[in-house]
């Protein structure tokens, strides 16, 4: 059995610029970006070096189509989700779910459109 469950995401965007400023806003870092082949990649911050698991958004419109249905992203907002979500509507997103206490000590979740359209889900265990 595998450790982990995800190695890596990808969320697709129509306006890269525009994504990438959301999520540059929410987070509160500047997102590294990169262009391999078609498409142009932003990537969220993550601890390569220590075995960590990430994603990046991602612009390339022959291979990518955001959407609020299909597969749902959580996205680690640790220590406390509720940073990131106060974050979202002035970022230009919209909160679908407001922070929500998951239970059996599981943590908390929220839900969110971004700016793109996309369905994307945000935890923590605070």
């Amino acid at each position: 059995m595998n450790v982990h469950a995800i190695n890596w995401f990808e969320i697709p965007v129509s306006d890269f610029e525009r994504a990438k400023k959301f999520y540059e806003t929410i987070f509160d870092f500047q997102m590294p970006e990169s262009t391999m082949g078609p498409a142009k990649m932003g990537f969220l911050l993550y601890d390569f070096q220590n075995g960590g698991r990430g994603g990046a958004i991602v612009h390339n419109p022959a291979f990518y189509t955001p959407s609020a249905n299909g597969s749902l992203i959580y996205l680690n907002c640790e220590p406390d989700l509720q940073v990131n979500l106060d974050r979202v509507e002035k970022a230009g997103g919209k909160i679908i779910e407001p922070k929500t206490d998951i239970g059996n000590n599981l943590g908390f979740w929220a839900l969110i459109l971004d700016s793109e359209g996309n369905r994307v889900a945000f935890h923590s265990m605070k």
